[in-house]
């Protein structure tokens, strides 16, 4: 490590995604440093497209806490979805159900939003990082080895390391394997998604369950949608033309209603897998894990952002009472509270997938009961609440 510029810091964050700003956002305003390091560019993150459906308390958070007020004025508020199924809609009304909206806003504003906030407020966000290696977590000055976008051989230490660094993390491999727990559960299906020029097809999300299996017709802008069919998770992507895409969507939501999408040139398309995993422990040493290092939910609940906020908000408070008072052991409280919320998304992400997809080799009888739990769940207020607690986290401990 001779010839390292070397920095010292309070928290050193590897991942500058939204989990790792935020979380240097919210230490500095308790006062406390930090240092972020992410070996993608910035530029990089941000064309990224990521869904972007953000509860109540993820848009307070970033109100709140000085972030931006742009999810205010450019957010598009929903107060419900709908469930079509049988070639017809139902709306689930979450403003009357449990009197609370979700706010339609892409993960990439939600970056910017957070990444400017940093620069603004004078934050050591390092992008563009390569060789990333985090070092010495059991003692007490962990530390990141990296070398910067300028080249320069670097080293940050810390009393704390968070690990943020997205589902392919590298920080929760230094878990030791005798200590780490990782339970995954694989889906055997994907999404094929798309970015099309076209006005929006309904006012809000649509959740379409077919004998051809399932589609979500999403938003991005008002001229700007997102749209996503399942597909099996080997699906070749250049073997569908936009023509193709179309026909199957509009296969997918057609209806005696007449609903029909709006069409327009698709530019962007891709596979997108999806599994459940959640890591235990959380903390090990003096390195703590958040967002998607520690779990991953299927983004049919619209859960993965929202929890990572979720995380870091309770992160920052358990950190800084740990160093105000010189015990580390204060970072044992982090764990069960953040699993607690997380088990609940994931058992709600995993029921929300179930219903609404077909499992490739179901027989006719998963087929029809399924489509029975479909109707019971629009049939009943109490089915019609539990879907709203769930998708705008009003549910206990969420």
């Amino acid at each position: 490590m001779t010839g390292r510029r070397r920095t010292d810091t309070a928290v050193a964050v590897v991942g500058a995604g939204p989990a790792g700003l935020m979380l240097s956002h919210l230490l500095a305003r308790e006062g406390i440093d930090s240092v972020v390091v992410d070996h993608r560019s910035r530029r990089e993150i941000e064309l990224t497209a990521r869904a972007g459906i953000l509860e109540a308390d993820s848009v307070a958070l970033l109100v709140d806490s000085g972030v931006s007020d742009r999810v205010l004025r450019e957010g598009s508020v929903h107060e419900g979805i709908a469930l079509r199924f049988g070639g017809a809609s139902h709306r689930i009304d979450f403003r009357e159900l449990v009197d609370a909206t979700v706010t339609l806003y892409p993960q990439t504003d939600v970056f910017v939003d957070l990444a400017d906030a940093r620069e603004r407020d004078g934050g050591d966000v390092r992008f563009d990082v390569a060789d990333t290696e985090v070092v010495d977590v059991t003692g007490d000055r962990p530390g990141v080895l990296f070398t910067d976008a300028a080249g320069v051989e670097c080293e940050v230490r810390a009393r704390v390391v968070v690990g943020a660094d997205g589902s392919r993390s590298t920080c929760r491999s230094l878990v030791p394997e005798t200590l780490r727990e990782q339970v995954v559960r694989e889906y055997p299906y994907a999404w094929f998604g798309i970015l099309c020029d076209a006005p929006p097809s309904a006012p809000e999300l649509v959740y379409a369950r077919s004998e051809r299996g399932f589609a979500l017709v999403s938003q991005r802008t008002a001229s700007v949608q997102r749209l996503y069919f399942e597909c099996d998770p080997d699906e070749d992507v250049d073997a569908w033309p936009d023509e193709r895409i179309w026909a199957e969507l509009q296969a997918r939501v057609a209806g005696d209603d007449g609903f029909a999408l709006r069409e327009g040139p698709v530019t962007d398309k891709a596979v997108l897998r999806f599994r459940s995993s959640v890591c235990e422990p959380m903390r090990y040493g003096t390195l703590l894990l958040a967002g998607d290092a520690a779990h991953t939910v299927p983004p049919t609940g619209a859960k993965g952002l929202n929890l990572a906020l979720a995380d870091v908000r309770g992160l920052a408070e358990v950190v800084a009472a740990a160093l105000g008072a010189g015990d580390l052991d204060i970072l044992d409280r982090y764990a069960p509270r953040a699993l607690e919320r997380v088990w609940r998304a994931q058992h709600f992400s995993y029921w929300l997938t179930s219903l609404l997809h077909r499992t490739p080799g179901g027989s006719e009888f998963d087929a029809r009961r399924q489509l029975a739990e479909l109707r019971s769940v629009v049939a009943s207020e109490a089915g019609r609440r539990y879907l709203a607690e769930g998708y705008t986290g009003r549910f206990a401990g969420l």
